[in-house]
């Protein structure tokens, strides 16, 4: 076992349902369905307890595969400010989508008058703003969608990010380099894990460089699987561990799965086979 491995929280024997992570996921849309739906799968597998919320029609869907994940429930958005307040961390993003300009008239809306716009991306750019400018003392994770329409005066302290190389390019405005993660995770006093063939993730004391994988994993929906993976690990973890044990452990479940099927999987077999490369590696 690599040592940093070690510190992490693994439940104790005499624990309780709860004690053990609650985590709450905030995505999807109209047009990406299934995105937000990996970071439940592996994340359920993780925490004691996830609550989902996303539009309608994907709520359905998680009513539907309810049993897969026991524990979770289906929450309204408009009902999120009550998740937040008792759930340990909150994954938004994966599927959200965004425009290319997030300007209009509306000032300070609250969260009804978000969730009555029209426009999805435009409502992708007010719900992250409200919601991370409401609730900065959160643990927050934040990937996709909500990452591309976020401005970097918005970051929390001590949020994880989890962007590729062009996501960071928009957010900070400079094209990606490792010096200058670091450089933007002290300035905002974060933790940054920028995917890559490898991946670099900074806290604003240290950087630490992910290998392994292989381009099986370039395949949609790995990068939501991560999400899942990082959030359900940031329930219970101190951020830049929870940042690279889960690029660490993903990756080699990226080449567990090598060892079995080639280059021939895809999002759903990570996340089925990260439970079992963390048993591997943990227990």
């Amino acid at each position: 076992m690599d040592n940093f491995l070690k510190n992490i929280y693994l439940p104790s024997k005499d624990s309780h349902k709860g004690q053990n992570g609650r985590l709450l996921i905030i995505g999807g849309s109209h047009l990406f369905h299934s995105a937000s739906l990996w970071s439940l799968k592996v994340a359920s597998r993780i925490v004691d307890l996830v609550h989902y919320s996303s539009i309608p029609e994907n709520n359905k869907i998680v009513q539907k595969l309810k049993e897969e994940f026991r524990d979770g429930i289906v929450v309204p958005r408009s009902e999120i400010d009550n998740y937040i307040q008792e759930d340990d961390c909150i994954l938004i993003g994966p599927g959200m989508v965004r425009t290319e300009n997030p300007k209009s008239e509306i000032r300070n809306p609250n969260l009804n008058e978000i969730l009555e716009i029209e426009d999805e991306g435009l409502q992708t750019y007010y719900l992250t703003k409200y919601l991370l400018q409401k609730y900065p003392q959160k643990r927050w994770v934040i990937d996709a969608g909500a990452l591309q329409m976020m401005e970097p005066a918005w970051i929390p302290a001590n949020a994880i990010l989890t962007p590729h190389h062009l996501e960071f390019k928009r957010l900070f405005g400079r094209d990606y380099t490792p010096q200058l993660v670091g450089e933007e995770a002290k300035k905002h006093n974060c933790i940054i894990l920028v995917k890559g063939k490898q991946d670099i993730v900074c806290s604003p004391k240290e950087c630490k460089t992910i290998k392994g994988g292989n381009a099986g994993m370039t395949k949609g929906g790995t990068g939501d699987v991560l999400a899942g993976l990082v959030s359900a690990l940031y329930c219970k973890n101190d951020p830049f561990l929870s940042a690279t044990a889960a690029s660490y452990i993903n990756k080699k479940a990226g080449e567990d799965l090598f060892k079995k099927m080639g280059y021939f999987f895809n999002a759903s077999d990570l996340a089925d086979q990260i439970p079992q490369t963390m048993n591997k590696l943990l227990l």
